[in-house]
């Protein structure tokens, strides 16, 4: 089973951005030395939490770091951007690691409606009933057309692989309709990920690019040596997960921070709720948790985010799963 990483930047409560950065560079070194397939960062915005949110930079820092693994997007969020500029900067990223660049592409906005206002200039193209039109645009720009009014010239040539991320049946439908890769974002949308599979696999139609479906799940996971050490480790999901509930995203905060935060009951109940699809544990455990999901979606390969507060747990959490893969 391919494992590969999805890294969203994470800035911890008391540090900073450019930690998160050098972080970032430092865990895609060592996940590739570990054998990871992917190494993939996620857009959001207006996040004080998440460093990510110039995905096409991060990459090309990410790519001229790292010898193998690939490196792309999970993802780039197609309504926040005019189809032209993402072709240009996957092009040419693809221009300078070629055979390593991913492209991966979300039609949510990844943040706020205002924010997304703010991105685009206006609140044009936000709506999914666009994203198929912008998506055939977009991949229209990577072929040669000599008769094409705007052309994406460093882009020609220079396609990475596309893949279509969803949360929902929306992207897998037509993803399985354009024959494309699929990533599913079970970590947050766990009561979708078996009907999603369902329709991209029923939808699915042979492409130049896949003769069968294949399945890329996303999965949050943390791995300690203990099942309390994990626990205790993934205790900040839970705050972030209620700050995003009441509209005041926060950095991520240290597990003592979380376990000093004043819960009430129905805090209690929607954390115990939004983290029940969550893998949390020491290596046996961990390992029940993965064969488990494999066992229920059929998944090709699995992508796994580690949202910890110390960057020294966050490395030791990939390397007893790799060692589970091995």
């Amino acid at each position: 089973m391919p494992l590969s990483v999805l890294d969203l930047s994470p800035i911890n409560s008391g540090s900073d951005a450019a930690t998160s950065f050098r972080n970032t560079v430092d865990l895609a070194r060592h996940t590739e030395s570990l054998g990871y397939r992917r190494y993939w960062l996620a857009e959001h915005h207006n996040m004080p939490g998440i460093a990510s949110s110039a995905t096409a930079v991060l990459i090309a820092q990410v790519a001229s770091a790292t010898e193998r693994i690939r490196v792309g997007s999970g993802g780039v969020m197609l309504p926040n951007h005019a189809p032209l500029v993402v072709a240009e900067q996957f092009g040419t990223l693809e221009a300078f690691h070629p055979g390593r660049i991913d492209l991966g592409i979300g039609r949510a906005p990844g943040t706020d409606q205002r924010t997304a206002v703010a991105l685009r200039g206006s609140a044009a193209a936000l709506s999914a009933q666009e994203f198929p039109q912008q998506l055939t645009e977009l991949m229209e720009y990577f072929e040669p057309e000599e008769g094409r009014a705007v052309r994406a010239a460093v882009a020609e040539g220079n396609r990475p692989p596309v893949w279509l991320l969803g949360s929902s049946g929306f992207s897998a439908q037509l993803a399985g309709m354009l024959g494309l890769p699929f990533s599913f974002a079970h970590h947050f949308s766990a009561q979708n990920t078996g009907p999603a599979l369902r329709i991209y696999r029923d939808a699915f139609q042979p492409s130049t690019v896949l003769d069968e479906p294949y399945v890329m799940l996303g999965a949050s996971v943390i791995c300690a040596e203990t099942d309390e050490h994990a626990q205790w480790i993934a205790g900040p999901s839970g705050v972030t997960f209620l700050s995003l509930r009441h509209g005041r995203p926060i950095p991520l905060p240290s597990p003592q921070e979380a376990a000093d935060y004043p819960y009430t009951d129905l805090d209690r109940m929607f954390i115990e709720e939004r983290m029940a699809s969550n893998i949390v544990g020491s290596p046996e455990t961990v390992r029940k948790g993965l064969d488990d999901l494999l066992a229920e979606t059929g998944a090709n390969e699995l992508m796994i985010t580690t949202m910890v507060h110390g960057h020294e747990d966050r490395r030791r959490s990939y390397e007893l799963v790799s060692a589970l893969a091995g």
